[in-house]
């Protein structure tokens, strides 16, 4: 299964505690990230990571051309609802793009935990 790891800044840390408690969830999977996401859950968990460009930089377009062409399973995007993003339209586009393809997407912790829950368990959604 293709994951694809996100966190705005504020939720950076709250991504990094998932993916250490989840570890050998994730390593039994291709992992995508965002630039510095990605580069933070390597550095704490050693986990081997596709990076793309930081989010607001384009990688959030990155992950959404992903999408759009259906090489992701699953979507891991720890939003932060209390600060303005500058590349909003970029976040909306690829939660609608999440809809339109039926990908299953976490926007907190406790629905990623949910999500990696279940494949630790062996529930696979698709």
């Amino acid at each position: 299964m293709k994951i694809a790891l996100i966190a705005h800044d504020k939720k950076k840390n709250e991504i990094i505690e998932l993916a250490k408690t989840y570890k050998e969830v994730l390593e039994k999977h291709e992992l995508y990230a965002t630039g510095t996401t990605g580069t933070l859950i390597m550095g704490e968990t050693g986990l081997p990571i596709h990076r793309m460009k930081s989010g607001p930089l384009g990688g959030d377009q990155q992950i959404g051309a992903m999408l759009a062409n259906g090489e992701l399973h699953l979507i891991i995007f720890l939003r932060d609802p209390l600060t303005a993003q500058p590349h909003e339209p970029d976040v909306s586009a690829l939660l609608r793009l999440c809809d339109v393809q039926s990908i299953p997407l976490a926007t907190n912790a406790t629905s990623a935990t949910i999500m990696l829950e279940a494949l630790k368990n062996k529930v696979y959604f698709s």
